[in-house]
């Protein structure tokens, strides 16, 4: 079996002098957790598999992505780097990627526009290209839309662009689909309702998205524990966790849930 992935997640407020990582809970209540270049090599040197840099104002305010951190992370930190947040064309892209980074991830911009998913996927291989998807849960059944049936009754996913500040109306589980289609090479997958809480990964939702694609899907929102990392493993099809707060606040280390993991028989990077 391949060996599952930890993966930090940095999100960035690029809108400060020399910029700030952030955390929030549902995408709101933002507190301040670092620098990016420093909790970069923090988690470097625990162990860390890859590392997501995510520009969370960068398309709500219509700026460009984050070159400058991306270059000086990555004279420190050797692996893959993911970055992402206003890159809405393939010279965007091109300048993220001539920065150090080794995938990018479109959210907002492949919503508005989903031929950009082929357009670097053709330039850059399915590889580098992470179609991230902000989900929300919608409780009730809707005509056109994928229903999973939970405790609570039956729910669709709803996609948001903007940071979370824009509903779309779109079907997430539908969305992942077509973007794979596209050339996505991977999804990153985020409960907006888990986001921050602490509550654990959105399980019935990362389970039908990883059951529906054959490409790679990151399990995010809500990881505080390294048992939310072996339930969503053991219970779904996910290939990677990532995870924020738990890491920032120095709650819990790379290293530390990568051995919680391998001593209940996950595979993982040791």
């Amino acid at each position: 079996m391949l060996a599952r992935r930890i993966i930090p997640c940095l999100d960035c407020d690029l809108g400060v002098p020399q910029g700030r990582v952030v955390k929030g809970i549902e995408f709101k209540q933002i507190r301040y957790a670092g620098i990016p270049w420093e909790l970069a090599a923090r988690y470097y040197e625990q162990g860390a598999d890859e590392i997501v840099f995510l520009d969370i104002t960068a398309s709500h305010e219509r700026r460009t992505t984050m070159t400058d951190v991306i270059r000086k992370t990555s004279e420190e930190v050797f692996v893959p780097l993911t970055v992402g947040g206003g890159i809405s064309s393939l010279d965007a892209a091109r300048t993220a990627f001539n920065a150090g980074a080794d995938k990018i991830t479109l959210n907002t911009a492949a919503l508005l526009r989903p031929e950009l998913i082929s357009e670097i996927s053709q330039a850059y291989g399915n590889q580098a290209v992470v179609v991230a998807i902000d989900a929300k849960r919608r409780c009730g059944h809707e005509e056109g839309k994928t229903v999973i049936q939970l405790l609570e009754g039956e729910c669709w996913f709803e996609c948001s662009i903007y940071g979370g500040r824009k509903f779309t109306g779109i079907d997430a589980l539908a969305w992942a689909r077509r973007a794979e289609e596209l050339g996505a090479g991977e999804i990153l997958l985020t409960s907006m309702d888990r986001d921050g809480t602490y509550d654990g990964f959105d399980i019935p939702l990362t389970d039908a998205v990883s059951r529906s694609l054959q490409i790679p899907v990151i399990a995010s929102g809500g990881c505080a524990h390294p048992d939310h990392m072996y339930q969503v493993f053991r219970h779904t099809g996910a290939s990677a966790a990532l995870a924020a707060s738990i890491f920032h606040f120095n709650e819990w280390t790379v290293e530390g849930c990568k051995s919680y993991l391998a001593e209940r028989n996950i595979a993982v990077r040791i």
